[in-house]
């Protein structure tokens, strides 16, 4: 069985340039039951707080849900950037990489990665500026990502960087401050899951708002009467309200929920095809079995 939580957080990121976001969204469940709760700031969430909250500020025994790819994808050629021989072994390493590359770059930002000489080669940005190794259509996929389509999800690879559904930017700003809570909050699957203690997974909203009864094309909720109704469902008490509610809320708030719904289904800690080397180079999506 596994080990119980007193809180559960979900925070919905962004990759977007600037120094704070509306984007991004924070919600809390507490484990004894009652309505999540949105926790906000007036001007928007710069990424410095959230870091700040999670390095030192976390209630104890806190399962933290945060929504990007904590890792880009390694299985399909044995690498992250297969033909450069200074691709990192491992995602820690790989976290490492991103936050040095990008030193200058203000609010946890990215652009000096993607911009890198090298590195530009295996990204689609925008522009039309593909490079040749991106590999063509999609792009390249995770194991994780791969098995989130099998249930139902839309994924987008990690070095896809355009259109509005994209999770790259996310992806990378996000693998910055990875990197700087190293020592500080484990990262399951890369760090194992501790028997006290708080950690960190990869979300991905969608499953959440499946396991509410909703398809991935309806994943997104725009009204405190759909919310209550996700939140029901998924066993949790209504926030109540009435009228528009920004999705980035929204799905704040039902991912926590669900992981507090979830969290205790033995099988979402133990996937099949999670091996030990997948764990340390791509990680994994907590909710993909």
């Amino acid at each position: 069985m596994p080990r119980p939580f007193s809180h559960f957080i979900a925070i919905d990121w962004s990759g977007a340039q600037g120094e704070r976001h509306k984007a991004i969204a924070m919600a809390i469940a507490h484990a004894d039951g009652g309505p999540p709760v949105l926790v906000e700031r007036r001007n928007g969430w710069n990424r410095s707080e959230v870091l700040e909250i999670l390095r030192n500020d976390l209630p104890p025994d806190t399962l933290v849900g945060l929504d990007l790819g904590i890792a880009l994808p390694f299985a399909d050629h044995g690498a992250y950037f297969p033909g450069w021989d200074a691709s990192p072994p491992d995602a820690p390493a790989l976290w490492a990489l991103i936050d040095n590359i990008c030193e200058g770059d203000d609010h946890y930002a990215a652009s000096a990665f993607v911009d890198h000489h090298q590195l530009s080669r295996y990204f689609r940005r925008h522009g039309g500026r593909e490079g040749e190794r991106f590999g063509g259509g999609r792009g390249r996929f995770r194991v994780t990502e791969t098995l989130q389509a099998a249930q139902g999800c839309k994924p987008y690879s990690n070095f896809n960087l355009v259109g509005a559904a994209q999770v790259g930017k996310s992806s990378l700003t996000g693998m910055r401050l990875l990197n700087r809570l190293r020592g500080h909050l484990p990262v399951w699957p890369i760090d194992p899951l501790p028997q006290t203690g708080s950690v960190l997974v990869e979300i991905y909203t969608s499953l959440a708002a499946i396991a509410a009864g909703r398809s991935a094309s309806r994943s997104k909720i725009r009204s405190h009467e759909e919310l209550d109704a996700a939140l029901i469902a998924l066993g949790s008490e209504a926030v109540g309200g009435s009228g528009a509610i920004d999705d980035h809320s929204s799905d704040a708030l039902i991912t926590a929920a669900w992981l507090r719904a979830s969290h205790s289904r033995s099988n979402l800690w133990a996937p099949s095809a999670l091996t030990p080397h997948i764990a340390q180079t791509e990680g994994w999506t907590f909710g993909v079995s």
